[in-house]
């Protein structure tokens, strides 16, 4: 299950699943960015030889929130151009957008990740 605010991905577009690490300020930057927040996220794979646990991908992408995602938060996120396709995200010069928070994740009728409570 998926929170999701103003943004989404639509149909067909690819998403990824992240946990937020961090966060980005930019006093100065492109006037259109202004008031966005920017979260610093750490892609998560499913693990091939233990699907049951995720594993972290070896890259970090920055990324507009507009659902207000927390630190330690797993989030959805689409990049390139679907990431311009997410509400408000049009005109913006963004690559990579959070879509939704995460409650759950089920992998083989498993659950690897239940939302904090």
């Amino acid at each position: 299950m998926v929170r999701s605010g103003d943004g989404f991905c639509p149909a067909p577009l690819t998403m990824f699943l992240a946990r937020v690490i961090g966060q980005v300020v930019a006093t100065k930057k492109d006037e259109a960015m202004k008031g966005r927040k920017l979260l610093l996220l750490r892609p998560l794979l499913v693990d091939e030889a233990s699907p049951g646990e995720f594993r972290p991908g070896v890259n970090t992408v920055v990324a507009v929130d507009t659902l207000g995602a927390g630190l330690d938060e797993l989030v959805l996120f689409c990049q390139g151009s679907s990431a311009r396709q997410a509400a408000g995200m049009k005109t913006l010069p963004v690559d990579a957008v959070v879509t939704g928070i995460v409650d759950t994740v089920d992998v083989l009728n498993r659950k690897i990740y239940p939302a904090k409570k």
